[in-house]
């Protein structure tokens, strides 16, 4: 089973791309999780809302247009399909779907961003506690497998100037401190299980000064799954080479 997610930083433009489709098709994947749609299902074309051999999913924002948004494509059918966490104070900008399959649940969610001011930083680790909340409380039914943007670079190795950015949301010590407890809860993230602790490996880069092409990167977006995955972990990639939005895609295969 092959899962791809990937931060689009819009999905209609970058769908007009060259190559966006040739990419999508080529993946083979199960299931593509896009972040940052910023979209609404009524806006799209059938080309988006049903590309030939998928399903799809939409959670968008209902408190902006054109602002957040997550959309699943499954080639297997789900036994559910779930938005928004269950804590109200966190729903209504369309970060979260959950497809429950019959061997764990898949959460493809773009957490928010905390640089905006204090009251956003806030609200971003709040939004963490009641994401781990709703994890524990689905890993009593089944495994989890949760993939998107995280927004948050965890060890010196996932950035190429962590010393720079100590002060910076996105690499504050409190931020970096929940995704330790994250892990410690008993959820791996895929890609140093398979490739360690190898250095360069980024997911996201600023648009300007060259940082993709200097690789001034960082990783902020992440395949986890629960422990009870761990062994079923076969790949876990990222592609740096595939351009279009400012964050590139990452990949997860497990045998099941």
């Amino acid at each position: 089973m092959k899962l791809v997610s990937w931060n689009v930083n819009g999905l209609r433009g970058i769908s007009r791309k060259s190559g966006f489709w040739d990419w999508f098709n080529r993946t083979g994947a199960d299931f593509l999780a896009f972040q940052e749609t910023k979209a609404a299902p009524e806006q799209l074309g059938d080309e988006l809302l049903n590309p030939a051999g998928h399903l799809s999913y939409w959670s968008s924002s209902q408190v902006k247009r054109g602002y957040s948004g997550v959309v699943t494509y499954a080639r297997p059918a789900p036994e559910e399909v779930r938005e928004e966490l269950p804590d109200p104070a966190f729903r209504g900008e369309g970060r979260v779907l959950r497809l429950t399959m019959p061997a764990f649940h898949f959460l493809n969610i773009y957490f928010p961003n905390g640089q905006r001011d204090e009251g956003r930083l806030n609200y971003k680790m709040g939004f963490y506690e009641a994401f781990l909340a709703y994890a524990e409380d689905l890993r009593r039914d089944r495994p989890v497998v949760v993939c998107g943007d995280f927004n948050t670079a965890h060890k010196p190795v996932d950035l190429a100037r962590p010393r720079e950015n100590e002060t910076v949301s996105g690499f504050l010590p409190i931020e970096r401190a929940w995704l330790d407890k994250f892990t410690a809860a008993g959820y791996v993230d895929t890609f140093r299980l398979i490739n360690g602790e190898v250095g360069g490996a980024y997911s996201w880069w600023a648009m300007r000064s060259r940082a993709r092409e200097r690789n001034i990167g960082w990783r902020i977006d992440y395949f986890f799954v629960s422990s009870e995955l761990a062994g079923v972990v076969k790949g876990a990639w990222l592609e740096p080479e595939v351009t279009g939005s400012d964050h590139c895609p990452l990949g997860l295969e497990l045998e099941i």
